[in-house]
């Protein structure tokens, strides 16, 4: 059976919040891996491709087919699933700090003694994949097409059986990062093959036949990785890499209704517009038309239509350095 390596924090209440995670235990000859969703807790697809991912495991443990180890934390985050407030959750930022959820793990990691609730959950996550071979963080855009954000070390040697696995559409290879994130972390202080951040589409696409289409995915990936000993196979990977350097992230220069004319996975020429926002419905005069910064791929878009000045409206893919890069992570 399965190790339960289920574990609890305080909450910001000082109630314990409890988090789920199971280990798998093979001959040892394969590699070691965790695999992990919600660390965003309103980022769900992940949860659910993992949820159907575990029983598979069990029997594979059972059968004595599994050579390496999996540890799996379908719901990482207790803080941010418990985030509801008017019926939305709020789980991308930490309510009583204002943290990002998957920022300053870093100095977490630092701490001999955690100095907030927060800090300990995001120490004793980054220990529990400390010592694993392949790292896989399980995320979702507002609206995207699924695509693969991975260091510039793994890619494409460790990398591009993965996203061939997964068929994702887009590689985005970075280089600094310098935010902490759970990622960068593992990275930085621990020596894994691959540790990368698998991107699953948009929050709204959630459905059993979208996570059996990732959970197949990702059990052909384990097999071709040896952590599995059955045989699968993977079509040759087509989709497109992009420097993070390079991609265009179009911001909302005014708050209003937003009508896109474009849509995910379009191509766009430089300078093409792509969408308009009406700050004034009513009045034509106050149509903003939003253009792209150069030729690329729409690959992610705001799944609100009525957007605040600054928010994300789209991300699209480019040949050259963004003019609005200035180094670091890919959202703000």
């Amino acid at each position: 059976m399965a190790k339960d390596l289920s574990w609890q924090v305080p909450g910001d209440a000082g109630n314990l919040l409890h988090i789920g995670a199971w280990r798998f235990d093979g001959d040892g000859s394969g590699p070691r891996v965790h695999l992990q969703a919600g660390v965003h807790a309103d980022e769900i697809a992940g949860m659910l491709v993992l949820h159907q991912l575990l029983p598979r495991l069990q029997a594979c443990q059972d059968q004595g087919l599994l050579r390496g180890s999996v540890t799996v934390v379908p719901q990482a985050n207790p803080f941010g699933i418990g985030q509801f407030r008017q019926g939305k959750l709020l789980g991308r930022f930490h309510e009583a700090t204002g943290q990002n959820f998957n920022r300053a793990f870093d100095h977490s990691l630092a701490m001999q003694r955690p100095a907030s609730n927060l800090a300990q959950w995001q120490k004793s996550l980054v220990q529990l994949a400390a010592d694993a071979d392949l790292v896989l963080d399980l995320h979702t855009d507002d609206e995207a097409l699924p695509y693969l954000y991975i260091h510039r070390s793994f890619w494409p040697e460790q990398g591009l059986a993965l996203a061939a696995a997964l068929q994702v559409d887009v590689v985005i290879v970075w280089d600094d990062g310098g935010d902490g994130s759970f990622e960068e972390t593992i990275i930085n202080h621990a020596a894994p093959q691959l540790a990368a951040t698998l991107e699953l589409r948009g929050q709204a696409d959630v459905s059993d036949a979208l996570a059996r289409q990732d959970a197949d995915a990702l059990w052909n990936w384990l097999c071709i990785s040896g952590v599995i000993d059955a045989v699968a196979t993977i079509g040759e990977w087509q989709g497109e890499v992009v420097d993070m350097g390079c991609m265009e992230t179009i911001l909302a220069p005014r708050t209003g209704v937003l009508v896109f004319e474009k849509y995910l996975g379009d191509w766009v020429e430089e300078g093409e517009r792509f969408a308009r926002i009406i700050g004034r419905p009513g009045d034509p005069g106050s149509e903003v038309p939003l253009h792209a910064a150069q030729r690329g791929r729409m690959v992610t878009g705001h799944r609100e239509r009525l957007v605040a000045q600054g928010s994300v409206v789209a991300k699209f893919t480019g040949t050259r350095l963004s003019d609005s890069y200035s180094g670091g992570v890919l959202d703000p």
